[in-house]
């Protein structure tokens, strides 16, 4: 009897977990701990966006009064897949993953984004001793022809996408290149592999350049700017369309106005602005995307 007492309270908590809204020892369930989980795409070294997102990790959960944890992925298609799965609640994304990521799974959408994002820029670099000088125009692209080239991750907007329709634009083809193009992974992996000499020039996210040539971490004997693009739409934060249902009404709208608060009045805010080199967040909206969705269409990137 004293056994039957136990599995008949056992299976009433599990119905009871259940009924509340989730499996027990599950933190990311629906209730009252529901807990929510942001991640990004890993285009830089991943100490330094451990320390940025773990510092908004914390101030977020103070907002908006849940458990927030960063949860850092392998690679840029890894971030888009956790999100769609549901592991990962709101995603910093570049505007190619943000795409993907909109279009596999319905109702999610970008809901703010870094003042610079509005206008973003990707740089091309080289090699000092590739003798490749800097041009003032798209056109100027072509004399990166017949060198060894790399992009950073394949799904990078900043680091491929864009440099890649830039220089179609201007009559250049992958298979213009010595060798295949490569793929670095991340844009602070670009800029070192061009200044050791290991590709001779390379594409990588202006706002990352200009903050490691701020900071003395590039050698400009070494490595230097041939040409910095038009500016494009690029990153943004993407919340998954369920996240009012798991955390209460108005919760995604109440996430958005959080990011749109941060004006640097306080400590923690400085730091947030100043790890995502950024003055403010602001409102970002699915039409401001289009360029950079057709660009994925036409090579191939959008399934």
């Amino acid at each position: 009897m004293k056994h039957l007492g136990r599995a008949v309270l056992l299976a009433l908590s599990v119905l009871l977990a259940v009924a509340c809204g989730g499996s027990p020892g599950n933190p990311h369930h629906v209730g009252g701990d529901a807990e929510l989980r942001i991640g990004a795409i890993p285009d830089q070294d991943p100490q330094k966006l451990q320390r940025t997102y773990g510092v908004l990790a914390d101030w977020l959960s103070d907002q908006l009064g849940v458990k927030v944890e960063y949860v850092p992925v392998t690679d840029y298609m890894a971030s888009v897949s956790a999100f769609v799965r549901g592991d990962l609640d709101l995603v910093f994304f570049g505007g190619l993953t943000a795409v993907q990521a909109t279009h596999q799974l319905a109702g999610a959408a970008p809901i703010a984004q870094r003042d610079v994002d509005a206008e973003f820029r990707s740089v091309f670099v080289a090699n000092v001793a590739s003798n490749i000088t800097p041009v003032d125009d798209i056109a100027g692209l072509k004399t990166l022809a017949g060198h060894r080239y790399t992009f950073g991750s394949d799904t990078s907007t900043s680091g491929r996408l864009m440099p890649q329709y830039f220089l179609q634009q201007a009559g250049v083809g992958i298979g213009d290149f010595i060798g295949e193009a490569g793929f670095s992974g991340s844009h602070d992996a670009t800029w070192k592999l061009v200044q050791e000499g290991a590709y001779e020039v390379g594409a990588l996210n202006a706002a990352v350049w200009d903050d490691r040539l701020a900071s003395g971490a590039i050698d400009t004997s070494k490595v230097r700017e041939v040409f910095r693009t038009p500016s494009y739409h690029d990153y943004c934060w993407v919340a998954r369309p369920d996240l009012d249902k798991r955390f209460g009404d108005g919760f995604t709208r109440k996430v958005t106005e959080t990011f749109l608060s941060i004006d640097g009045s306080d400590q923690h805010e400085r730091e947030i602005l100043q790890a995502f080199a950024a003055k403010k967040f602001i409102t970002t909206e699915v039409a401001n995307y289009a360029q950079i969705e057709a660009v994925a269409r036409d090579l191939g990137l959008l399934n």
